[in-house]
């Protein structure tokens, strides 16, 4: 145990933020660079180490927590780091990304603030990069093998490492110009630098990794000389069919889906742009969708210099507290949730539904009309003379995505069957009906977290590894029928 009484003697703390009006003058990380080391021993030092740590049921990953929580208290960064990377790829991306599924099940957290595992976590690992304790993992022998991999997102970068690793010649394939799936184009540069992305692409290429960007499978390559060329497929390709808003108007210019607004200011941080296609600089925005994809479009927003920033959301307003009986602990809650882009300012509006769209003489979008939503027989039902419209000169559909995209026609073409979700079915080992073709992360579950997404990466890799040479010694966290209460 790293401190008995640091759990009396300390209470939570977490990474200080910067000021809101010099953080959104830029698009770096929000954080204050150097603010978690002068606290994270004490923070670390509040970890139990409990008797039965449900923080490790709580992370999809099974990451080790308790152990990594003494070692970073004890500051034995290298020890710490090696524990981390037990169980994780790729710490520095849950460590800024994941929304601790791990806190929420923390048994410091029945009732008190829980341990900061998060911070904790991202703390060891950028200290391991910074000490140079991470370094490639070279393979002994190789096994003569060869996977192609589907998808540079975290899940398909997982079992890519995790493949080659075990001595298979692996090549990934995207098909945006650069590696990194949504953790590149979806996610904003204030939530996390890419030069993180490029710290651990450069790793893998070092341990015998192969990427090969631009190429999109079903389209540029068939899917039937993919699976000719090599002898296992791992498909990563993400649940990339975003949800629409078929009401009137929706045909007007000036409304997108959040991923056809984020990627182009990332393109911008890239160097590709001067200045995005798609800007909110002097608008009035609308965001329709409440979740992180939505939080995402409110700071990129603000950083574009909008007139104003609306986020809209169809469900009632979480509770800002637990509730005991309907999330019970160790359950992950829905809770009211302020991130760093809503504190930089915008309105947020609940229990709201979009009835349609209102334009100009040019088929600009000006103002969205709605109306207030309520639950009536378990469905939500419009409140009667509640409408009302608000301007809007870009709107961005934040409302989740439906499954992995039907369209290039790599489902049809590998002659893949779907579950009853749409996603694309597999068995115990990650294995579709067609042998030696396997599926993790979005494509298989549908859409999740990134924790899942690597936690999905290293167990199909496992299932990979098993089909290759009859065994495998990797591990597998998760089996594909895991449903977790956490998440």
């Amino acid at each position: 145990m790293a401190d008995p009484k640091g759990f009396l003697n300390h209470g939570r703390e977490v990474a200080r933020s910067r000021p809101v009006e010099e953080r959104t003058k830029d698009w770096n990380e929000v954080y204050v660079p150097g603010s978690l080391l002068p606290i994270i021993s004490k923070q670390a030092g509040r970890c139990m180490d409990c008797g039965i740590p449900f923080c490790h049921n709580g992370c999809p990953l099974g990451n080790l927590i308790p152990e990594w929580n003494d070692y970073a208290y004890r500051e034995d960064w290298a020890a710490a780091s090696e524990r981390l990377h037990a169980t994780n790829n790729f710490p520095e991306f849950t460590g800024r990304l994941c929304p601790a599924p791990c806190e929420s099940a923390c048994v410091l957290g029945i009732n008190q603030p829980p341990v900061t595992i998060k911070n904790v976590e991202v703390s060891i690992i950028d200290k391991a990069w910074e000490t140079g304790d991470v370094a490639p993992q070279i393979p002994e022998r190789l096994s003569g093998k060869t996977v192609a991999v589907v998808g540079s997102g975290p899940a398909g970068l997982a079992a890519a490492q995790q493949l080659t690793r075990a001595g298979h010649t692996v090549a990934v394939y995207e098909r945006a110009d650069r590696i990194g799936g949504l953790l590149r184009y979806g996610i904003p540069e204030f939530k996390m630098e890419k030069r993180h992305i490029n710290r651990r692409i450069e790793q893998m290429r070092a341990e015998g990794t192969k990427f090969r960007t631009g190429v999109e499978i079903g389209r540029d390559m068939p899917a039937t000389a993919l699976r000719k060329r090599y002898d296992a497929v791992v498909l990563a390709a993400g649940a990339t069919t975003a949800r629409d808003l078929p009401v009137p108007g929706r045909e007007l210019k000036g409304i997108h889906q959040a991923m056809e607004y984020l990627p182009l200011a990332n393109k911008v941080q890239e160097g590709d742009y001067v200045a995005p296609p798609i800007s909110a600089e002097g608008k009035h925005v609308v965001v329709i969708g409440g979740g992180d994809t939505g939080a995402d479009c409110v700071g990129t927003a603000h950083r574009q210099g909008a007139a104003s920033v609306t986020q809209l959301e169809i469900m009632p307003r979480p509770n800002e507290e637990r509730d005991p009986v309907a999330q019970p602990w160790p359950t992950f809650p829905m809770l009211y949730k302020v991130t760093s882009a809503h504190e930089e300012g915008g309105e947020r509006v609940y229990s709201v539904s979009t009835t349609h769209f209102e334009g100009d003489e040019d088929g600009n979008v000006q103002w969205l009309h709605m109306s207030e939503v309520e639950f009536v027989d378990g469905r939500l039902t419009s409140k009667p003379g509640t409408e009302r419209k608000i301007p809007a000169q870009l709107v961005t559909l934040a409302m989740g995505f439906t499954g992995t995209d039907r369209d290039n026609g790599l489902v049809e073409q590998f002659g893949l069957e779907l579950d009853e979700r749409g996603n694309i079915a597999r068995d115990a080992d990650f294995q579709t009906n067609v042998p030696g073709v396997f599926v993790a992360g979005d494509a298989g579950r549908g859409q999740s977290l990134i924790v899942w997404a690597i936690a999905e990466g290293r167990s199909a890799a496992r299932g990979c590894d098993r089909f290759l040479t009859g065994a495998s010694e990797l591990p597998a966290p998760i089996r594909p029928t895991d449903r977790s209460l956490m998440v």
